[in-house]
């Protein structure tokens, strides 16, 4: 009641003429999860029905398809393992596992057939290829809380993402619906991209709590798919057979207002500068004077208007260009007068000699006539000043 591997090598032409039928798996394409066996080719057995394996059959499997023989919706054997298979009712189940070891054994001991002698025998097929392209969108914003904004903002997203079966047997007992022969993976995805989308939300918020900038969501694809993988590691893989492999993201939008905050709070960066501040001045002033040069009543009535405006706010554009201006040298003054010294000779210097006449640039400290040893300009002692 099972099958025994028939050939390990490449079969030649002749193949189908030594067996009652051959059976392949019917279109998979890269959507496909599951699909029927399908009769290529029939020997002498004439009486047959295209979708009922006889015994003596042979199933030729793939690389990347699981093969089942199935009764009543009951497994009756498997295999993992691409090469040709003779189906015999007589022998036990093979049970070849492949690259899955053990725990297809252990999903087959839940699920596995437990009557006579089949005599109504179908095979099919699930593929054991990453199935990607699958589209997800969120249908509402997703809160994002952003330390860098200290702003709690929200964003949509927009991409793909790609499942692999890591469990056939689990996988056709939990997902595929019964007395269906093809099976593609848009046919029963709504359940699961409502699961995904949910998940999705717990890792966008787990990306927020790691302290992730908002805008770098986009980016983070990778990381986002290992957030995912853990949330739905064991509803998905445990229960279910398959498991999220990778996650694209095409988009991430900001709603109405997170782009009103964002924007506010660059802004605010951005005119932290006092150098930008000061050119947002001066291209306010320009502004101004080119309105007034193009002025309908003459360009005389809007300098006047101007000059009249100046009065109340010209006082607040100069007050804040000085304020900007002073910002901008304090640096450069500061780091002046920490390594400037003046010569006697009168010449301001930022070397170890006098620019002019030569003389070396003093000590940091020096003695005075009493017998003092001072640094600054003038004796603590006796008050004399600094001789060079």
């Amino acid at each position: 009641m099972g099958i025994i591997r028939a050939i390990t090598g490449a079969a030649g032409t002749g193949l189908a003429d030594q067996w009652l039928e051959v059976y392949e798996a019917d279109n998979m394409g890269s959507q496909t999860v599951f699909t029927r066996g399908v009769l290529i080719r029939r020997g002498q057995n004439k009486k047959g029905t295209d979708n009922t394996v006889s015994n003596g059959s042979i199933i030729h499997v793939y690389d990347n398809q699981f093969m089942m023989l199935v009764d009543g919706g009951k497994i009756v054997d498997y295999t993992a393992e691409p090469g040709y298979y003779k189906v015999d009712n007589s022998s036990m189940p093979s049970l070849f596992n492949g690259q899955f070891g053990e725990t297809l054994k252990e999903a087959f001991d839940r699920i596995k057939f437990g009557g006579q002698t089949p005599k109504a025998q179908k095979v099919f097929f699930i593929n054991l290829q990453e199935i990607k392209g699958i589209k997800f969108g969120t249908r509402q914003p997703v809160n994002y809380f952003d330390t860098f904004y200290n702003a709690e903002l929200f964003l949509r997203a927009h991409g793909t993402y790609s499942v692999k079966i890591v469990n056939p047997l689990q996988f056709y007992a939990e997902v595929i619906p019964r007395n269906s022969d093809y099976v593609e993976i848009g046919e029963i995805n709504e359940q699961y991209l409502s699961e995904f989308l949910g998940a999705l939300q717990s890792a966008i918020n787990q990306m927020s709590a790691d302290g992730e900038r908002i805008s770098f969501v986009s980016s983070k694809a990778r990381e986002l798919g290992k957030y995912m993988s853990d949330i739905l590691d064991e509803e998905w893989s445990q229960m279910r057979g398959m498991e999220i492999q990778a996650v694209g993201i095409a988009s991430v939008s900001y709603d109405e207002e997170s782009q009103k905050m964002i924007q506010m709070r660059n802004q605010g960066a951005m005119l932290s500068d006092p150098g930008v501040r000061e050119g947002y001045v001066q291209g306010a002033v320009a502004r101004g004077l080119e309105a007034a040069g193009s002025n309908a009543n003459g360009s005389m009535a809007g300098f006047m208007g101007m000059g009249m405006g100046s009065n109340i706010s010209g006082g607040f554009m100069g007050a804040a260009s000085a304020s900007n201006m002073a910002q901008m040298q304090q640096p450069v003054n500061n780091a002046g007068a920490a390594a400037g010294w003046q010569c006697a000779c009168g010449t301001v210097n930022t070397g170890k000699f006098c620019s002019e006449c030569g003389k070396p640039a003093p000590s940091a400290e020096w003695k005075c006539a009493c017998g003092t040893v001072n640094t600054g300009k003038f004796c603590s002692e006796c008050g004399a000043g600094r001789v060079q």
